[in-house]
């Protein structure tokens, strides 16, 4: 992750600018005097700068819950701050070279906004969730010129290679996402979807609940899948693949096909390294047989008047309060000049929403974005707009 080490922390007036990055307002840890965040703007991506003070230095990156995915962004604001500030830096891994030509026209980086407003094509879709290297999305799109696909990867270096090759291959049918795959599920409409691909996942051993294959994720690709459409797990975890055949197999009405060591038009540099070791591969595919009813959501993320005073929401650190399908944890408190901002994650307890939400004296808000339109995320916010009302 870019960062910088300096030897003594210093602010600045906010708001101000330095080379184009906009410097909005500080947020102070109330639990922990040695957290900071500095809010930040550079070409429409707005995120957090993180402090966190040591003994002899201090030390200077992105938030990693909202950081962009571009990594020249970061790059960009560290050294704008540091130059504003005029910081004595001891060590970095920031580079200061131009933005990669072949991301200065890139369109096909979305947010999850693009999604959740009104998002509509003519052309089947098809989506890979965790695409690593990009090999066989690339390919797939390559090959498949009528067809749209969206590749969801949270690793930035990944997402930057994919980004250059659709630029390098003139490719106007993949679009890339940087978000939770599980959410981003809970807002596709019903029966559009060909394919989804979820090819070598974290296998997440010791923390099971973070895997993508679960109940609720299978649910909602038999939602959104086509007749016909298909769920494609591959996998070279031999535990993966039994918890994953018993995650489909406990459905009333599913069916599977199931095969072994089978070869496919394009591998991963991974897969080519564990046939190499003799690994075994799996292949679990899920085919959709059934229509499903149209995706309705009713509600907004509107916030009532807030009642609790201010000493009872700096008390809600470290809380956690359940609710019926969910939950809400506050994570920390932030003092803002002109009011308060909480980082929380919320919504159902296998895949939450992490958030901050800006609280002032006439003004409620999640920053810097809504929440995702989801039925786990509706209910959550219903909840916690009971608990701010007191």
């Amino acid at each position: 992750m870019p960062h910088l080490h300096i030897a003594k922390f210093k602010n600045i007036e906010f708001p101000s600018q330095e080379d184009g990055v906009s410097f909005n307002f500080f947020a102070d840890n109330i639990n922990t005097k040695e957290e900071k965040l500095i809010s930040v703007t550079f070409e429409d991506d707005n995120f957090f700068l993180l402090l966190k003070k040591e003994k002899e230095k201090s030390l200077l990156k992105t938030d990693k819950l909202t950081r962009p995915a571009s990594i020249y962004n970061v790059h960009k604001a560290l050294l704008a701050y540091a130059k504003k500030a005029k910081l004595d830096i001891i060590d970095s891994n920031v580079v200061q070279n131009k933005k990669n030509i072949h991301l200065q026209e890139v369109t096909a980086l979305k947010n999850i906004e693009y999604f959740a407003s009104g998002f509509s094509t003519d052309k089947e879709i098809r989506v890979e969730v965790g695409f690593g290297s990009g090999r066989h999305l690339l390919h797939q799109a390559a090959q498949n010129p009528d067809i749209l696909f969206i590749g969801i990867e949270i690793h930035r270096p990944s997402i930057e290679q994919v980004l250059k090759q659709i630029t390098i291959q003139n490719l106007d049918n993949l679009y890339v996402l940087d978000y939770d795959a599980r959410l981003f599920m809970e807002l596709i409409p019903s029966n559009i979807i060909g394919n989804i691909y979820v090819h070598f996942p974290v296998p997440w051993d010791k923390k099971p609940h973070r895997r993508v294959i679960s109940t609720s994720f299978i649910q909602e690709a038999k939602r959104v899948l086509k007749i016909d459409g298909q769920l494609e797990l591959r996998t070279d975890s031999e535990n993966y693949y039994a918890y994953s055949y018993e995650t489909f197999i406990s459905f009333n009405k599913t069916t599977i096909n199931i095969n072994k060591n089978k070869d496919i038009e394009i591998s991963s540099k991974y897969e080519d390294r564990w046939k190499k070791m003799e690994k075994n591969i799996y292949d679990i595919t899920m085919i959709n047989e059934e229509n499903s009813k149209e995706l309705f959501l009713s509600g907004d993320f509107n916030f009532s008047e807030i009642k609790l005073s201010y000493e009872d929401i700096l008390a809600l650190h470290n809380k956690t309060q359940k609710f019926d399908g969910g939950f809400i944890h506050f994570e920390r408190v932030y003092k803002l000049e002109d009011g308060v901002m909480l980082r929380l994650s919320m919504g159902s307890f296998d895949r939450p929403e992490h958030l901050y939400i800006i609280v002032k004296q006439d003004s409620t808000n999640y920053f810097p974005s809504l929440p995702l339109k989801s039925k786990s995320n509706l209910l959550a916010h219903t909840f916690l707009n009971k608990v701010l009302h007191g």
